[in-house]
């Protein structure tokens, strides 16, 4: 299953988008309002949980330098990886790309599908204010 979140236009630049979502305490500030935990486990690592949602756990998986950041499902139970994808505008805005891939049975993608679109277009909306 592959999703995206509407693009973020964020007037910073390329780097300063970097090194705010590789500093993955930040993410808090992303969360939707129905955020109940949030805390980061390690540099790499944070779990959060939603009202109404199983908690989930995120590792760092890869990072490419300004240009790309990849978190992924700490467990191997249900695999998926959030991705972030960053284009200079200009020198000083940034246009970031969110995606979500995931490794779902047809029943698990129906049910999770709209929550995870939600989820997406929350930190994309939240993503402009940074």
């Amino acid at each position: 299953m592959h999703l995206e979140a509407p693009k973020s236009h964020i007037h910073k630049s390329r780097k300063e988008v970097y090194e705010f979502l590789t500093d993955l305490g930040n993410f808090e500030h992303l969360m939707p309002d129905s955020i109940q935990t949030f805390e980061v486990l390690d540099k790499d690592t944070f779990r959060f949980a939603l009202k109404g949602m199983p908690e989930i756990v995120l590792t760092r998986k890869s990072q490419d330098p300004y240009d790309r950041i990849v978190l992924g499902a700490a467990s191997d139970k249900l695999p998926f990886s959030l991705s972030a994808d960053l284009r200079e505008v200009t020198p000083e805005e940034t246009e970031v790309s969110l995606s979500f891939e995931g490794q779902f049975n047809a029943m698990m993608a129906m049910m999770v599908k709209g929550p995870i679109t939600n989820f997406l277009r929350t930190l994309s909306e939240k993503l402009n204010g940074i």
